[in-house]
């Protein structure tokens, strides 16, 4: 019963025949949604951020293992995960950063880049809401050191159209690694 609690509701499949064309008007807008997203989050914009999420969301990364070719399709585990959050869990962390000065694994705070890539659009069975898949590659550097964090991943989104606005709905994380070197997740992804 337990893990059925933590098992994310599945993100729609990727049907190519619903692929929103590249460049079209609708493209433009949801690709526009992603820059100013990763612009917000890289400025610690946080605020504005949480005005673009919806009150039901569901934002999950699942743990990743290294399987064969062979079990490929069971390379993830979705009962078990780095990040379960909604939308009470996302708004502490905004306000843990924001409005608080225990968010000490943040401050003082990480410089933070997300490039954003592959953005695939697909329309959905609901006329309002958009799958969206792409790469984002977050690099983060900390204190004065001479290195920096690489966290390259997927993510599977829905998008909801909410009047004028694209709001996101759910988020699934895919981190490429099994073991992530960077000494905490308290980033937004």
């Amino acid at each position: 019963m337990l893990q059925k609690l933590l098992e994310p509701t599945p993100v729609p499949p990727s049907v190519k025949a619903n692929r929103v064309a590249t460049g079209s008007a609708l493209y433009n807008e949801i690709l526009d949604f992603y820059y100013d997203e990763a612009e917000m989050l890289d400025n610690l914009r946080l605020g504005e951020w949480a005005d673009l999420i919806t009150p039901d969301i569901e934002y999950n990364a699942p743990m990743r293992h290294t399987k064969s070719t062979a079990h490929f399709a069971e390379t993830y585990s979705r009962n078990v995960q780095h990040l379960h959050e909604n939308h009470g869990s996302l708004m502490m962390r905004v306000k843990r950063i924001t409005d608080t000065k225990s968010a000490w694994g943040e401050d003082p705070p990480s410089r933070v880049k997300r490039l954003v890539t592959n953005v695939r659009v697909y329309t959905t069975d609901k006329a309002n809401e958009f799958k969206v898949d792409n790469y984002l590659l977050l690099t983060r550097s900390r204190f004065d050191f001479d290195y920096f964090d690489l966290i390259p991943c997927s993510r599977h989104d829905i998008l909801r159209r909410e009047g004028d606005t694209l709001k996101l709905a759910r988020r699934e994380i895919l981190l490429d690694q099994v073991v992530i070197g960077t000494p905490n997740l308290g980033l937004i992804l």
